[in-house]
């Protein structure tokens, strides 16, 4: 799979991606693990204003992240 990695933040409402990355020190990657953030695992984009925070569905669950964790959080855009 051919895919371009970008921050999660990059992604629109409604859209799909894979995490391939977490890009942060250990306390952050550990606690986005915990929330369910591993390499893998789809995200679904639920809200993004373009600012402010963002909200995606992982995991059957919906998390809110800040703008600046979401630009630590590289995915790959699925083809829909």
């Amino acid at each position: 799979m051919n895919e371009q990695r970008m921050p999660l933040s990059a992604l629109a409402s409604g859209e799909a991606g894979v995490v391939c990355q977490l890009a942060g020190g250990r306390g952050f990657v550990s606690r986005l693990a915990t929330l369910g953030f591993t390499p893998g695992v789809e995200v679904n984009m639920v809200q993004n204003f373009g600012h402010g925070p963002l909200i995606v569905l992982v995991r059957d669950t919906r998390v809110a992240l800040g703008r600046g964790e979401a630009m630590k959080v590289l995915v790959g855009r699925m083809n829909q």
